[in-house]
């Protein structure tokens, strides 16, 4: 076991009477690390890792976009009512049911990670997704079984929330734990490129398909062809992931292939975390990490999932038309992310959140004035604002929750907090958001929703440590060369002065 984080117990006056003493225990308590201590990465291991854990982002964020995308022919196929806008609230409640079973998802698939490594449970979250999806896309509709077609719609949606309960935990994870220090950010940023990327593949998808066939062939069968898609893309991502081996970091707490000396054991080396030690003792970083959560999923989902059926529903606009200019702003995302992944390496995690978490506290009503405005150029411009602001998150904030919780508590503790802030903030979001404007009648509740995220966001930011640059809690530093490894052994001792 560890020894406590803080000398609270420790009476000043006993330091001062036996400064000799407290400085043995101090020393054997953070021992000066060796060379060996210290992880130097392979850029190619760092890159294998970044991408396997990106393209499993991506099929997530994938699944989750076609059916935002498709919520209104969903809606038609497996609730006939007559009743427009109840069929879209019993997709999109639909939708929502996936996010119920995510923190139980990342309460079974999170401590499993902490305890028999990521790259398992990885894989395993990676087959459900796949199967879940593609399963969806074979069931047959309520013509066909009744009430038994929205049943298996549920069920296979629960089990795609079920998998993806361990999937934004350990994708984040582990590129954290493979990157330099110097470069977490940067790493960071690619998993939510794959995010960008899944949203763009979805909506590209969809938007041909609208484009190439008729709307009684899209009710039929053209709504079928992306969820069958997820198939091949399954199998890929489980390739990637099978070939990576387990991070340096838990390699290193579990005494695996790098040998930890004294220094490394200054971490508690036993990688069996569980729910209570999670609750009881990290319950100040959780809650930390469930407000910034909430806050970023609100504001992601509202934009990059329910944006397309705000502007056909509420504002009439066609479908591709909407899905168009929100594919052109995602494009642009894509292109500047990494960027944003690189500044909060430069400048830190914190100014680049904040920034983003102002830009939707100032920027959300202005923004959703401009898109009510109509006609492609405003829409743009009010999507753009929003989505500039989204991308300063999007890039900073897979570095930022990793390094909030130590290393044999990290991949539980990230997934129980992340999936309680999705399910209820984040999932909820196009349901509440269409509920809202149809209780007060008003197209800006959106605005009005993702300025009050906002406010929870600012205020979490300004509670949180700076973590760039710096080591994960309970690991070794992490470095790109043996020349940095060196500088910090020889940092402990400096040579003295005559």
């Amino acid at each position: 076991m560890a020894a406590p984080d803080n000398d609270e117990s420790v009476d000043p006056a006993a330091v001062r009477r036996h400064r000799v003493l407290f400085r043995a225990i101090e020393k054997r308590r953070r021992p000066k690390l060796r060379r060996s201590d210290i992880t130097v990465t392979d850029e190619a291991a760092v890159k294998r890792a970044t991408k396997a854990a990106a393209l499993g982002n991506a099929m997530e964020w994938y699944d989750f976009g076609i059916y935002s995308y498709l919520a209104s022919t969903i809606g038609k196929v497996f609730f006939p009512s007559g009743n427009d806008t109840a069929q879209l609230l019993s997709s999109f409640a639909t939708f929502a049911v996936a996010f119920l079973v995510r923190p139980l998802g990342g309460m079974v698939f999170g401590p499993l990670g902490d305890k028999v490594g990521r790259k398992r449970i990885l894989s395993l979250t990676m087959i459900m997704m796949a199967v879940g999806t593609f399963a969806i896309g074979v069931v047959p509709s309520h013509a066909v079984i009744g009430l038994w077609a929205p049943a298996l719609l549920i069920f296979f949606r629960l089990v795609q929330g079920f998998s993806t309960g361990g999937e934004y935990g350990g994708a984040s994870t582990f590129i954290a734990e493979y990157a330099p220090d110097k470069r977490r950010g940067f790493f960071g940023s690619f998993l939510e490129l794959g995010t960008l990327a899944g949203y763009v593949g979805a909506s590209g998808l969809v938007v041909v398909l609208q484009t190439l066939l008729s709307d009684d062939q899209m009710l039929a069968w053209g709504w079928r062809i992306p969820f069958l898609a997820a198939a091949p893309l399954g199998l890929i991502g489980l390739y990637l992931r099978l070939k990576l081996d387990e991070t340096p970091a838990f390699q290193k707490l579990e005494g695996g292939q790098v040998k930890a000396s004294e220094a490394a054991e200054a971490v508690e080396t036993s990688a069996a975390a569980d729910l209570g030690k999670i609750f009881t003792r990290y319950w100040r970083p959780l809650l930390l990490c469930l407000a910034l959560v909430a806050a970023y999923n609100i504001t992601d989902y509202m934009l990059l999932s329910y944006m397309p059926t705000y502007l056909s529903d509420e504002l009439g606009y066609e479908t591709n038309h909407g899905l168009l200019i929100l594919l052109l702003v995602m494009v642009l995302q894509m292109c500047v992310i990494n960027q944003v992944g690189r500044l909060s390496d430069r400048f830190g995690r914190r100014p680049l959140l904040m920034a983003g978490m102002l830009g939707f506290l100032f920027l959300s009503v202005p923004s959703f004035l401009l898109i009510r405005q109509g006609g492609v150029v405003l829409i743009a411009l009010g999507l753009l604002l929003l989505g500039l602001s989204l991308v300063t998150m999007l890039g900073t904030m897979s570095a930022a929750l990793p390094a909030i919780f130590p290393t044999h508590v990290r991949y539980g503790s990230l997934s129980v907090a992340y999936n309680l802030a999705t399910s209820i903030f984040g999932g909820t979001t196009p349901l509440v958001i269409t509920a809202l404007i149809s209780a007060f009648d008003s197209t800006l509740m959106p605005a009005y929703y993702s300025t009050g995220a906002a406010v929870i966001g600012v205020i979490a930011v300004l509670c949180m440590k700076e973590t760039a640059n710096k080591p994960l809690a309970g690991s070794p530093p992490s470095v790109e060369t043996r020349a940095e490894a060196a500088e910090i052994v020889e940092a402990q001792a400096p040579r003295p002065r005559f």
